[in-house]
């Protein structure tokens, strides 16, 4: 059962990250329900390489002979950095948005386009 908690907090914050994008109408909630979900496919990688009494990639002479994956940590990293990008991206268009139409409610941006 203690094994299987990473996987249930991946299912929670792709869950939680999921419903925020969803039925949310605010950009920033949006935003954030978008960044759940991101870390949740990050905690999905590095739970997929993850080996019971495993050392660290980074030595050659394990001990204990095995050793985890090294390309879900790779993957992550990489994932960690594009999110970061991303996110500034969402949340500087969210900061253009509101400076044009005055408001972060994506149902009264739809309306004031149609006026």
């Amino acid at each position: 059962m203690i094994y299987n908690i990473p996987f249930i907090a991946v299912a929670a914050l792709v869950i939680i990250g999921l419903y925020a994008v969803i039925f949310k109408r605010n950009l920033i909630k949006i935003v954030i329900g978008i960044t759940l979900i991101e870390s949740g496919v990050n905690l999905f990688l590095i739970t997929l390489g993850y080996r019971e009494g495993s050392t660290a990639p980074i030595y050659t002479n394990s001990p204990a002979g095995t050793m985890s994956l090294p390309v879900p940590q790779a993957l992550t990293l990489t994932s960690i950095v594009i999110g970061v990008a991303v996110l500034a991206l969402m949340l500087s268009l969210s900061v253009h948005i509101y400076r044009h139409y005055g408001t972060l409610d994506v149902r009264k941006i739809g309306k004031e386009e149609e006026q």
